[in-house]
C-alpha cells in the first residue's frame, strides 16, 4: 500500500527530510533566518525543480549553507554578495534535474510542430 501511495504523492522518506531541513531552517538565528528562507522561496519560483531527490539535496544544500555561516558569524552580504537574485540563480543552476520547464518546452514545440504540418502530414 505505501509503494502506491508514493508512486501517488511522491516519496514519504524525502518529505520527511524536507520537514527536517524546514525545521533547521526555522531555527536559525536571525538575520541568517530571514534570509535563508527568502532564498528558499525563491529557488522554489526560480528553480522550478519537479525531481524530487534534487530538491531534497538542493534544500539540505542551503540550510548547510545558513548554518555555517550563522557558526562562522558570516553576514547576510558576506553569503549572497550585492545581488542576492544573481547569488540564487547561481546556486539553483547548480542542481540537475527535471524541472517544471522542461515539460512546457516540449508542450510548445510540439504545439508549434502541429501548427506547421496540420493534419500531421509532414
Amino acid at each position: 500500500m505505501s509503494k502506491w501511495i508514493e508512486f501517488v504523492t511522491g516519496s514519504l522518506e524525502q518529505k520527511k527530510q524536507y520537514r527536517q531541513y524546514k525545521a533547521r531552517m526555522d531555527a536559525l538565528p536571525e538575520p541568517h533566518k530571514t534570509a535563508a528562507t527568502a532564498l528558499h522561496r525563491y529557488l522554489m519560483y526560480y528553480g522550478g525543480v519537479v525531481d524530487g531527490e534534487t530538491s531534497v539535496v538542493m534544500m539540505g544544500d542551503l540550510v548547510e549553507l545558513w548554518e555555517r555561516a550563522a557558526a562562522d558569524g558570516a553576514s547576510v552580504r558576506d553569503i549572497v554578495g550585492a545581488e542576492p537574485v544573481e547569488f540564487a540563480e547561481t546556486f539553483a543552476q547548480s542542481y540537475e534535474g527535471a524541472h517544471w520547464i522542461d515539460k512546457e518546452r516540449a508542450r510548445l514545440t510540439a504545439a508549434i510542430s502541429a501548427a506547421e504540418h496540420p493534419g500531421g502530414a509532414a
